[in-house]
């Protein structure tokens, strides 16, 4: 396993021309690269994002012959980076769609794919108004992808507020995960570093989550694109500009971090409490 990894967060404002979206996030790659970026991150639905409802099914299509996917490949190969497509709008049985998330390597190849399990349904006191469960249909199985630094959970965005998930990817190998977003601006301004922080520090997991930002329509994305330590240091914070954030991951840190604080050797099996019922302090 490679020892270190030079990754990047692509931060943008996607809006609803994919190949627009494309050229922008091209230049983002390309000067990623340049900085010597070995593994390059995109935040949720960065290749389309439609305005308010109708942002989840605006560029959807077959995986196969999805525009962003096959343009991402090629780029993927041009340029010899491992690309992780945040997530993209992917055609689904029912007329719904899956919001999955695509790990490329330097050979333009999808070597793991996601489907987000979590899904963003919510009506905020700003009059913002989400519904993810009407277009999308939720995954049903945990990731992590084999690389050459070890395993990647990938997870997306409303994830991040279900720890059990991310122990469970720290436990089945992963050592980094990913975390891309459209965070909404009310809720990022509140509980975005937090969460994601708590997360690193659950799981003595890197966390990268790449995060849009600006308006879309009448919803707006909080930005602040991260790179977390398993300490729960915050290595890069992209602030709430459109741009590319990196940093150096120093695997070795992984083990360090959980043999200081070996919680996921701890875990224990418990009777959870039942529903409408009080626990009793004895039976």
């Amino acid at each position: 396993m490679s020892p270190q990894l030079n990754v990047a967060c692509l931060q943008n404002c996607a809006g609803t021309d994919v190949q627009q979206n494309l050229r922008d996030l091209r230049v983002m790659i390309d000067s990623a690269r340049a900085d010597g970026a070995d593994l390059v991150c995109l935040p949720e639905y960065g290749t389309c994002l439609g305005v308010d409802g109708a942002e989840f099914v605006v560029g959807a299509n077959v995986e196969e012959s999805h525009p962003a996917l096959v343009y991402l490949s090629d780029l993927a190969k041009e340029t010899g980076v491992w690309i992780l497509i945040g997530s993209m709008a992917v055609n689904a049985p029912g007329g719904k769609i899956v919001n999955r998330s695509l790990l490329l390597n330097d050979l333009g190849d999808v070597v793991s794919r996601y489907d987000k399990i979590h899904l963003f349904d919510v009506d905020l006191a700003n009059g913002e108004t989400y519904r993810e469960s009407a277009t999308i249909q939720p995954g049903d199985r945990a990731v992590v992808a084999d690389t050459p630094w070890g395993g990647i959970g990938l997870t997306v965005c409303y994830d991040v507020r279900f720890p059990q998930l991310y122990r469970s990817l720290a436990r089945g190998g992963a050592g980094i995960i990913t975390v891309p977003a459209a965070f909404a601006r009310t809720t990022g301004e509140a509980h975005w570093h937090v969460l994601l922080r708590s997360r690193a520090i659950e799981t003595g997991c890197f966390i990268v989550a790449p995060c849009q930002t600006g308006l879309h329509g009448t919803s707006e994305s909080y930005g602040h694109s991260l790179i977390i330590d398993p300490w729960g240091k915050v290595l890069a914070d992209a602030g709430p500009d459109v741009g590319v954030v990196s940093a150096t991951l120093d695997l070795s840190q992984i083990e360090k971090c959980r043999s200081m604080v070996p919680a996921l050797q701890h875990d224990r099996p418990y009777l959870e409490v039942e529903a409408g019922r009080s626990s009793q302090a004895a039976e």
